[in-house]
């Protein structure tokens, strides 16, 4: 493999870029395959905060109406990122054929965006428990959510490395599981197809 896939490595970037760009903006830095962990982490960072946007009332349809079409846009791409990954680790590792293993059901691409929102999930919760406007059930109720999300992270971080193993030793497969999503297609959504027949 010309570029060692570590899950450790994986976590700790995105880990990382969470609070670089927290600092500052989203800025990207990596090259090759973590090049693609990076975006699809980039667009789960951008989904996260306009998840949290979408849901203010105060502001008025105009402002919801641009937070839901940015979450639109950002998960059509981080979809196209777990793709890419998995098309890059599908070449890079040449897996054995579904005839000769077991398949996963997840493919490595989707496992690493999972850890993606587990980290966003962790800094997060984190940041729950610095806070002084609420009572101590809170912080202890969110200290308990914490423990179990590092846990999950933990635990899926060591299905990664157990599964690309597997996958080096030809012993389980994938595929890529291509989305097409059928709701951002003007040609594949009725919504937008009939209007043009119109």
């Amino acid at each position: 493999m010309s570029q060692t896939i570590d899950p450790i490595m994986i976590t700790a970037l995105q880990r990382e870029c969470i609070v670089r760009w927290k600092a500052d903006e989203v800025a990207l830095q990596e090259k090759g395959f973590y090049q693609l962990v990076e975006e699809n982490h980039a667009f789960n960072y951008q989904l996260w905060h306009a998840e949290d946007r979408a849901r203010r009332d105060d502001m008025g349809f105009e402002f919801v109406y641009l937070a839901k079409r940015e979450i639109d846009h950002c998960n059509q791409q981080r979809n196209n990122r777990m793709e890419a990954m998995d098309e890059w680790l599908f070449k890079t590792l040449q897996p054995a054929s579904p005839d000769q293993c077991s398949v996963n059901s997840e493919s490595p691409g989707m496992i690493i965006d999972r850890l993606s929102i587990l980290s966003l999930k962790s800094y997060h919760m984190a940041l729950q428990l610095e806070r002084t406007d609420v009572n101590e059930e809170h912080l202890k109720a969110c200290a308990l959510k914490l423990e179990t999300i590092h846990q999950q992270l933990k635990q899926l971080a060591q299905c990664l490395g157990e599964f690309l193993l597997e996958l080096q030793n030809k012993t389980r497969t994938f595929r890529v599981y291509h989305q097409f999503k059928m709701y951002n297609d003007p040609t594949l959504n009725p919504e937008l197809y009939a209007q043009k027949a119109q």
